[in-house]
């Protein structure tokens, strides 16, 4: 295979997706999210920010217990992220 199929592999690869749940003037969901953004520059993987506080459902879900991350739809973390632990998790992914 030539060098433009690699590539087309590669640009094809599914990255991990990410959820970072958590609201306004919330320090710890600040950090939280600065801790992913930086994990970021070691690892590929796609993040999503949602504010519990705009869906009833979600603020009574997550409410007490934000920051909460989830990779591939599995709780990874709540209220604080480690991310060594964060990016050891994802290299588990197959």
């Amino acid at each position: 295979m030539g060098l433009f199929g690699r590539k087309k592999e590669k640009s094809q690869e599914r990255v991990p997706h990410v959820v970072l749940y958590g609201r306004q003037d919330c320090c710890l969901c600040d950090e939280a999210q600065l801790e992913l953004e930086k994990a970021q520059a070691s690892a590929s993987f796609s993040l999503e920010k949602i504010d519990v506080d705009t869906e009833p459902a979600l603020a009574a879900k997550y409410g007490h217990e934000v920051p909460v991350v989830e990779i591939e739809g599995r709780k990874a973390f709540k209220f604080q992220v480690s991310r060594s632990k964060f990016l050891q998790l994802l290299r588990r992914i197959p």
